[in-house]
């Protein structure tokens, strides 16, 4: 349908992602298989590269419903305080009916990471699958720089350049996504790498629609405003089910990325 290569790049539309955040968080925890994986695949990286961390004050970015926010409770009975900055302000009830007690920890800070204000410095920094949604990386990096202790910690996923590429291969539109190497290159500016991976992910689905229903359960349907036409959505499903259908159904790739690191003087 469309030549993959040549896919639009999409400026990511926070009002947009909120809306669909938003719109899933009934949902999302059921369907975001991958979205668990990679949380607790950073944290083990976490723990292999920084076995001896122990912070009392943490920042986690992008916490959605919560799936991180337990665990990194659980896994750090140091804390103190734990701060989570979040695009969607209705996840703070949805956080808090999880962790439960642990929620006197926590201080949520609603809006945009690359434009709230970060009220201290932090022993760790985490964030899982959520900075390919940000405007301006290097920026952001250089903002969680002042924000990290010398002998602190940044670790996080996010999704690299083989992402969701069936999508944009029958849309014609998607996120510019980084490779691993392209990712590397920026955080290195302010910090040193103690690892960096890269992994694939494929989820079978019994037909396109089925891909379609996943991406709205778990929000990441947020690169387009426009409703489409029977007919897009009937070129979608032959086009998909042409191009990626198998004995399984049709697959869908996630490509997850994760860095542990720490700041450069």
């Amino acid at each position: 349908m469309y030549d993959v290569t040549r896919a639009i790049p999409m400026i990511p539309d926070k009002k947009l992602i909120r809306l669909r955040f938003e719109q899933a968080a009934a949902t999302y925890e059921q369907h975001a298989t991958v979205q668990h994986r990679v949380a607790a695949r950073l944290l083990a990286l976490l723990e292999e590269m920084a076995p001896a961390l122990q912070p009392q004050q943490a920042l986690e970015i992008g916490c959605c419903t919560g799936l991180l926010t337990q665990r990194i409770l659980e896994r750090y009975p140091s804390l103190t305080h734990l701060s989570i900055s979040e695009l969607v302000a209705a996840f703070e009830d949805c956080v808090c009916r999880k962790i439960g007690p642990q929620a006197a920890k926590m201080t949520f800070i609603a809006g945009d990471v690359e434009s709230v204000r970060l009220p201290t410095c932090y022993d760790l920094i985490i964030s899982s699958s959520t900075l390919h949604w940000v405007h301006d990386l290097p920026a952001l990096c250089a903002k969680l720089h002042r924000h990290v202790q010398p002998d602190g910690i940044l670790a996080f996923s996010l999704y690299g350049k083989e992402n969701l590429w069936e999508i944009r291969s029958a849309t014609g539109v998607g996120l510019v996504y980084r490779t691993l190497d392209q990712l590397l290159h920026v955080v290195a500016e302010r910090f040193e790498i103690l690892r960096a991976e890269e992994a694939k992910e494929t989820l079978w689905y019994s037909d396109p629609l089925a891909v379609l229903k996943h991406l709205r359960a778990t929000g990441v349907n947020s690169i387009g405003q426009q409703a489409w036409t029977r007919r897009q959505v009937s070129d979608f499903i032959q086009h998909y089910q042409e191009q990626f259908g198998g004995d399984q159904g049709v697959c869908l790739t996630y490509h997850p990325m994760f860095v542990v690191a720490r700041p450069r003087p």
